[in-house]
This record gives C-alpha cells, sequence and structure tokens, in this order.
C-alpha cells in the first residue's frame, strides 16, 4: 500500500479518536444511550482510564446484617452485624469492624481494623496489610489484644456485582493467647445496592479450634 495512503488513514483514525463521538454519531437508540451510564460518560466525555485505574475503587463499601452458625460450638445459632471498606477519603486506607455473638453465650468475637491496599485502587486483585483490635470469647478460653494480618481482595466486577475477600490475621500475636484467625467471604449482588453473602471464618488458638459460617444480606450505599 502507497505511503501516502498508509499516512492518511492512520491521521483520519488519529482524528476519530481524538474527537469526543456525539450522540447523533452513534447509530443507536435514544433508549439504548438513555439505559447506559458508561455510554452517557463516553459521549460526554472521554474518560481518563489511568486515573481510574488508581482512584476509583473496583469494590464498594458493604454494610452487612445476617446469621451466623457455629460448628464448634455445638452448632449454636448467631447473629453477626458489621462493615467492610469504609474509605478514608480516596485513599487506599479504609475502615472495617464486626460484631458476632451465639444466641447461647458460647461465642463472641468483636473488633475494628485498618486495612490500606497498596496497589491502585481500580486493579481487579488488591493486598492489604491489617491492624486493628479483637476481643474473642468462647467457652474454653477469652483474649483480647491487636490484630495483625493481611487481607486478599479480588474485585470480580468494578460495580460490586461480585467479589472474594481472604484474610488472614493474629490476634496477640506472640503471646501464649495469641489466636489465628483465617476469613473467607464471598459476595454477589442481587439488585444495584443488595447483595448476599456467604462468610467462612475458621479462630485457632493454642487450646482450640473454633469455625464460624454465615450467611449475610450486604448493602452498598
Amino acid at each position: 500500500m502507497p505511503r501516502k495512503i498508509v499516512f492518511g488513514l492512520s491521521l483520519a483514525l488519529g482524528l476519530a479518536i481524538s474527537v469526543p463521538a456525539k450522540s447523533q454519531d452513534i447509530d443507536l437508540s435514544p433508549e439504548v444511550i438513555e439505559q447506559s451510564p458508561t455510554l452517557q460518560r463516553w459521549l460526554k466525555e472521554i474518560p481518563d482510564i489511568s486515573h481510574d485505574i488508581r482512584h476509583d475503587p473496583s469494590f464498594r463499601t458493604r454494610l452487612r446484617l445476617g446469621y451466623s452458625q457455629y460448628p464448634s460450638s455445638g452448632d449454636a445459632g448467631g447473629i453477626y452485624v458489621g462493615a467492610e471498606d469504609i474509605f478514608i477519603g480516596k485513599t487506599g486506607l479504609t475502615v472495617r469492624g464486626e460484631y458476632q455473638e451465639a444466641f447461647n453465650g458460647s461465642r463472641l468475637t468483636t473488633g475494628v481494623d485498618l486495612q490500606y491496599y497498596t496497589l491502585p485502587l481500580g486493579l481487579y486483585a488488591n493486598v492489604a496489610p491489617v491492624l486493628g483490635y479483637r476481643y474473642i470469647q468462647t467457652d474454653n478460653y477469652s483474649t483480647n489484644g491487636v490484630n495483625v494480618g493481611v487481607r486478599l481482595m479480588l474485585a470480580l466486577s468494578r460495580t460490586g456485582a461480585a467479589d472474594i475477600a481472604v484474610s488472614q490475621s493474629f490476634v496477640s500475636p506472640g503471646s501464649g493467647d495469641e489466636v489465628g484467625i483465617t476469613s473467607l467471604s464471598v459476595g454477589y449482588a442481587v439488585t444495584r445496592q443488595l447483595r448476599i453473602a456467604a462468610d467462612l471464618q475458621a479462630q485457632n488458638s493454642r487450646g482450640s479450634k473454633d469455625s464460624r459460617v454465615g450467611i449475610l444480606l450486604e448493602w452498598m450505599p
């Protein structure tokens, strides 16, 4: 192909990409455009993708309420209330908190953590060190103290439609009362703001191994 033709095609393509498209230039019905927030955004202004990747989180804040089952405590039932990833400004720092208790009084755990996501927030995978406080009470022991660990977040959808979170932390690490906590949470959205989540947790101390299974409703503000 002659060089002049190649140069002309390249120039035309560059101009087409650099100039934002207008709604009248796109062969789509007004109904389709009205039902697509993403398309409306692109028609108004081409977004800064690199900025979104760094600052627009791929996961959302979740307020949680649900039922817990404690297999290691005679299958006792209980309640769970919590919040996940409350963002502090436009940074990777988030706050989470939880309160869980068995109805028969055999189990109680409560605490608050700070998490700092080290990778750009728009990525589909992120890692955060965890630092906080935890109080744990069971039939066999009770402990409280600093909670230190790490959290892995896998955002399967940037809208919060689905994600998986895995964490490992240690309460009072290095002491005789040390407790390791391993957690796995999977959430799936049924509406734009409401999700259903499954929550699995294991607590390992020197004298006891405890577990919890939860079914939760999550509200995304």
